[in-house]
């Protein structure tokens, strides 16, 4: 017989509620789709399993015997469901600056999902993606590189950082074209800002290189050069020699949450989608 564990499900939701609308309700279903569920379990059955007149809903004979010996089948199987999550982790990869309301959404997730969610800093090109220490990275970039699937969560402007005793920490906005007047400070492995961003003969010429957010920012206080951050990761990581101007013509910065194209954790596939939908309605 063609039965699932959803035509189960809803028979003992209504069995237990005594009718499809309360039904409904418990499993988020509409009604149509409820009765049509139902009506595909008595068909395959060959047995009628309620009495539906235009008042009540009653089991049959054959009903109540079905509920008695589905409801501790279903409970078993969920309590096994359950503990076999028990212990599971799911680790999200990132190499600085997580965007506002991530961290309220995966405590929300593991609460759902039964399991840990774990934030890991890693300072590698994809967040420890490309090591394998994680299962989710946030990717701050134009495109996905090869080999990895996700969501694009949102865009955002990118702010100047400059160190505080510069004048130009005294400018109430720099134009992006200028920057390429001063030296650069790249951080080679997780930054978001290269010479090739500008025009041929018009490129910024290198005044430091780091590996990580942390190095960048000392190496700006340090007076080794200027770069640009995500608005919201740079304001997060204030520091008293660097002073943080608004860009006039800066292109954005775009940030994902990606997994492998194969073998990815499932949970990861289902937070990123979860984030997505967040991101959606922001």
């Amino acid at each position: 017989m063609n039965i699932d564990l959803r035509h189960l499900r809803c028979f003992l939701a209504v069995a237990e509620d005594g009718g499809f609308t309360a039904a409904g309700r418990r499993l988020h279903l509409a009604q149509p789709t409820l009765t049509r569920n139902i009506r595909t379990l008595e068909a395959e059955l060959g047995v009628r399993l309620f009495e539906r007149t235009t008042r009540r809903t009653e089991l049959t004979e054959k009903g109540g015997m079905m509920r008695d010996a589905v409801a501790p089948l279903l409970q078993q199987l969920d309590s096994v469901l359950t503990n076999l999550r028990e212990g599971e982790k799911l680790r999200i990869g990132f190499s600085w600056g997580l965007p506002d309301g991530l961290s309220r959404l995966a405590a929300r997730f593991a609460e759902e999902a039964g399991i840990e969610v774990e934030f890991v800093r890693c300072d590698t090109r994809l967040a420890g993606l490309d090591t394998g220490v994680v299962d989710l990275g946030l990717l701050r970039c134009k495109t996905l590189p090869k080999g990895l699937r996700g969501v694009f969560l949102h865009e955002e402007p990118r702010i100047a950082a400059v160190p505080a005793n510069w004048q130009l920490a005294e400018r109430p906005h720099l134009e992006w074209a200028e920057l390429a007047d001063w030296p650069l400070v790249i951080n080679t492995v997780s930054g978001t800002t290269f010479p090739d961003m500008w025009q041929d003969g018009a490129q910024p010429v290198v005044g430091a290189e780091c590996r990580n957010f942390d190095e960048w920012l000392e190496k700006v206080a340090a007076g080794l050069g200027v770069g640009t951050a995500p608005v919201s990761a740079a304001r997060r990581y204030l520091h008293p020699g660097v002073h943080l101007v608004p860009l006039v013509g800066a292109p954005t910065v775009r940030a994902h949450l990606a997994h492998p194209s194969q073998g990815a954790h499932p949970q990861a596939v289902r937070f990123a989608d979860r984030a997505w939908r967040a991101a959606e309605h922001c």
